[in-house]
């Protein structure tokens, strides 16, 4: 079956500030044939590899402060965009978005890549999907960077997610720019507008339109039993080490919700508080991504 999507003009992402990275594409994955994936692949080929998954409504841009630690160390870098998101293609149609649809497209894409000796580095949609990787591929996963997110275990997620649902139902066609300056005020006008790259007009935003909609609060919604088998993994079969770090200003991941985390995955020690920092701590990146290596002894 055919998807009709939209692709970003390439000249939306040129000059982008602290991103000089080389696009690369894929557009053969089995199941998704004619769509095109972008992703950033970076760094020794035989090195350790920090598997970096953005989040709503952000894309690998979000991870330009942490790239460079890791790359510096040594390692290598892949840092794909979601479909819907950055430089990957966006399907049109609302329906197209389900958690499976993201979940098994990220799955084609790590065996495609053939990965192994993996740090999963991920937050919010990140973590919702990436979470419940590993336990396909226990021996390809070995190190674990968490940052505010969790798993879909049909809970409520709090009034502060349910506000955030209602806006984006509410206003389908906001600027992503302008909320990421609202959520994380000490970005520049570049970097806004990096991050309103993607989105030229409404036509491609069925993506983070939809997103918040398939978060698993309910115990009846698409992917909990694989949110559910994950927290299982993590708390009972994960063997690797993990590093945790926490946006204190977040109103929906922060504290709370990643204590939680905390406390479910295996031999999770304390983790790093950014007390300045908000949902999108990787904007304060360059101090976890030193502080991880460090951990991980790289």
């Amino acid at each position: 079956m055919t998807i009709e999507a939209k692709r970003t003009p390439e000249e939306r992402f040129s000059g982008l500030k602290d991103w000089d990275y080389t696009p690369r594409y894929i557009d053969d994955l089995p199941g998704y044939e004619g769509l095109r994936m972008h992703y950033v692949d970076e760094g020794p080929q035989d090195a350790p590899v920090f598997l970096c998954l953005h989040g709503e409504p952000s894309w690998a841009y979000l991870y330009r402060k942490m790239m460079p630690v890791f790359l510096d160390a040594g390692c290598r870098v892949v840092a794909p965009d979601f479909f819907g998101f950055g430089r990957s293609d966006k399907p049109v149609k609302d329906a197209d978005y389900t958690f499976h649809f993201h979940r098994n497209s990220l799955k084609a894409f790590f065996e495609r890549m053939d990965l192994k000796d993996v740090c999963l580095v991920c937050q919010d949609w990140g973590g919702l999907l990436g979470l419940t990787i590993p336990m396909d591929y226990p021996d390809r996963f070995t190190r674990l960077l968490i940052m505010n997110t969790g798993l879909g275990l049909g809970r409520p997620a709090g009034p502060g997610f349910d506000a955030w649902r209602d806006y984006v139902a509410n206003n389908p066609e906001f600027n992503v720019g302008d909320l990421m300056k609202r959520a994380t005020p000490i970005l520049d006008d570049d970097e806004v507008a990096a991050y309103q790259a993607p989105f030229p007009d409404a036509s491609y935003l069925a993506g983070v339109r939809r997103f918040p909609q398939l978060v698993q609060t309910d115990p009846d919604m698409e992917g909990v039993d694989t949110g559910l088998a994950a927290a299982k993994f993590w708390s009972e079969d994960w063997s690797g080490e993990s590093f945790m770090a926490i946006g204190m200003q977040d109103p929906v991941l922060g504290p709370p919700a990643m204590r939680a985390m905390q406390k479910l995955i295996r031999n999770c020690p304390s983790p790093m508080e950014i007390a300045d920092g908000g949902h999108f701590v990787q904007e304060w990146g360059e101090p976890i991504a030193t502080a991880a290596l460090e951990r991980f002894g790289l």
